[in-house]
């Protein structure tokens, strides 16, 4: 087995045709697009009830979990078709999985599930965080499907964001979930609707598996916190989604409430950071903020620094455009962010301190690791990314989530929103 045991883009086809062979009667696989450079958007589709569920998954990049809890949970109802069916407890249902939203950019990022032969169990020999950021890549955000432009944008949807939409509009589902992971620190869910008891049974099972909640998330950061761990989207908010960078776009889980859909976002960890759920309050919040946003513009000069020295040609190929674009757009966004944080009067509890500390280091740290192999490896910003990468891993005693239970959590969640609203 590998150090890193998600499924690759490959793995998770074959996985998802061995389990539709298995239960032909109840499973089944087609396409619903293609990529921008052609690659097929798979939908694995799981029973035959009148009431549509959506789960999607790699909408970004970097994060293979979704993947990996979709195909797992499709194993698991291919094992139970009664959970579908229309018996006593069962949800009388069509579950539907969209394997892989951006299979492009996963192919550009899944270097590190395949670069470790550990030959145990990620138990026994956890990744280190290191290898994960040497690998890293996440598009820049226009390349992003899960966010289409807003009207007036003069870019062209993407065919993948277009597959996506058609596919909502086509099921009507009553609840969409899109499956997201993020390298540092705790789990949180975003909900486009109030839903009874499920904050609560979300958080038990997250204290189960013993993960940490984010105390208050800055993703969304117009919505409503309804306790630990989980937002809320409030009643007549914009039909579009801005980014803590000031990015806005037209996100694909807002688009499905035109039909009544609700929609869930949940994100697991990779690497769990204790420090995110506490609740105690700072002394000084302001002080908090400045320190983090000293760290966040004083490693992208730092960064600028390095690659100014490095006098850079212009990229060679598709693949190195992409990581120098992306890079380059997480090198300029750091005033934006600081300012957002600011506005927003964050940092005001321990956890959501380290939360910001968290971010503080990432952005560079992604930006330095994407400029590396955008410019075919350089040793001065590989220095940077492996010190950054383990002075991040020890500030916050980052532990290694099991896949197990990463997938866990997604899956465990789907099901009790999935109960509660049907």
């Amino acid at each position: 087995m590998r150090g890193t045991p998600y499924p690759t883009l490959d793995e998770l086809l074959r996985g998802a045709r061995a389990t539709v062979a298995a239960r032909p009667g109840d499973l089944r696989l087609r396409d619903i697009g293609t990529s921008r450079a052609g690659r097929p958007l798979w939908l694995l589709s799981a029973g035959h009830g009148p009431r549509q569920l959506l789960t999607v998954a790699g909408a970004h990049a970097n994060e293979p979990v979704g993947g990996a809890t979709s195909l797992r949970f499709a194993r698991w109802l291919a094992r139970d078709p009664s959970v579908l069916g229309s018996g006593d407890g069962g949800l009388d249902c069509t579950w539907h999985f969209l394997l892989c939203l951006d299979p492009d950019g996963a192919r550009l990022s899944d270097g590190w599930m395949t670069a470790h032969s550990s030959g145990v169990p990620d138990a026994a020999a956890p990744p280190l965080i290191g290898s994960y950021y040497r690998r890293f890549y996440r598009p820049a955000f226009a390349a992003q499907p899960e966010f289409p432009p807003v009207a007036g944008d003069p870019r062209a949807p993407m065919p993948e964001s277009e597959a996506l939409l058609g596919l909502i509009d086509e099921l009507r589902p009553v609840v969409q979930f899109s499956l997201h992971g993020v390298e540092a620190g705790g789990t949180f869910l975003q909900l486009t609707r109030a839903v009874p008891g499920v904050p609560a049974a979300y958080r038990r099972i997250a204290a189960d598996l013993g993960i940490p909640l984010e105390h208050r998330p800055f993703d969304g950061m117009g919505w409503l916190v309804e306790g630990p761990g989980v937002l809320v989207l409030p009643d007549g908010s914009p039909a579009e989604e801005r980014d803590p960078s000031g990015f806005v776009s037209r996100a694909t889980w807002l688009h499905a409430m035109r039909h009544g859909t609700v929609s869930a976002v949940v994100e697991a960890p990779f690497w769990s950071v204790a420090g995110v759920g506490d609740p105690r309050p700072v002394a000084e919040p302001r002080r908090e903020l400045a320190d983090v946003s000293e760290i966040l513009l004083g490693r992208v000069k730092q960064l600028e620094s390095v690659v100014g020295e490095l006098d850079p040609r212009p990229p060679g190929t598709p693949d190195e455009l992409a990581h120098f674009t992306a890079a380059r757009e997480l090198m300029d966004i750091g005033s934006g962010v600081v300012d957002t944080w600011s506005a927003a009067e964050l940092a005001t509890t321990v956890g959501n301190s380290v939360s910001l500390g968290i971010a503080a280091r990432r952005i560079p740290l992604r930006a330095a690791a994407m400029m590396s192999r955008a410019l075919g490896g350089a040793p001065a910003l590989d220095t940077l990314v492996d010190g950054w990468a383990r002075e991040l891993e020890r500030t916050f005693d980052a532990r290694w989530v099991s896949v197990a239970d990463q997938t866990a959590l997604q899956a465990r969640t789907m099901l009790v929103l999935a109960r509660a609203l049907m």
